[in-house]
């Protein structure tokens, strides 16, 4: 009973339930800062989760996947095409009513990308293809800094000066693209 109760998939879920729970009594307040910079921290725990991930793939395996074009279409199309459109069905029966403002929010997340984090930790548990998870999302992420705008951009007037699209795309390359190549060029050294 005891093992069970303890397996790897519980203890995660209780220790996010605890961090859920710690935050609500001990939430972050910008003097924190002096004492531990927690946005450095974050950045670099993102590098490290997706170089672990890296090592994780096989570096051929990751150039057989990245040829099934069909499949990156596939989820891609269903990102950024079908998911936008589903919720912009709904939009003639809220059109000028009080509920506006509620569509217009669930037809910005159906715009974004997927994350990176959330695609592979349900591709990894349910035991699918981790290198296509981790390549789409990937992509997703470069793909939404266009889309998204673009997509928004029919409901929302752009604030003036808003969004650095090249430092996001700095950061997707150095927090995600950069660990994972190199945790596939380290794979061999770490395999032996």
């Amino acid at each position: 009973m005891m093992t069970r109760l303890f397996n790897k998939q519980n203890v995660f879920l209780f220790l996010l339930i605890m961090m859920v729970v710690l935050a609500r009594f001990f939430p972050f307040l910008e003097s924190y800062n002096r004492y531990f910079n927690l946005s450095g921290f974050i950045d670099w725990g993102i590098a490290g989760i997706f170089l672990l991930y890296g090592l994780k793939l096989n570096l051929k395996e990751v150039v057989k996947d990245i040829a099934n074009w069909k499949l990156h279409l596939l989820i891609q199309s269903g990102t950024f095409i079908l998911f936008p459109l589903l919720a912009l069905l709904f939009y003639p029966l809220v059109k000028d009513s009080q509920y506006t403002t509620v569509w217009l929010s669930v037809y910005f997340m159906a715009c974004l990308p997927s994350t990176v984090s959330s695609s592979v930790v349900m591709v990894s548990i349910a035991r699918g293809n981790v290198t296509s998870a981790i390549f789409n999302a990937s992509v997703s992420g470069l793909i939404g800094i266009v889309m998204t705008p673009l997509l928004m951009s029919f409901f929302l007037i752009p604030a003036e000066g808003s969004g650095d699209q090249g430092a996001i795309i700095q950061q997707l390359l150095i927090k995600v693209l950069l660990p994972i190549v190199l945790g596939i060029l380290l794979n061999p050294v770490f395999k032996r």
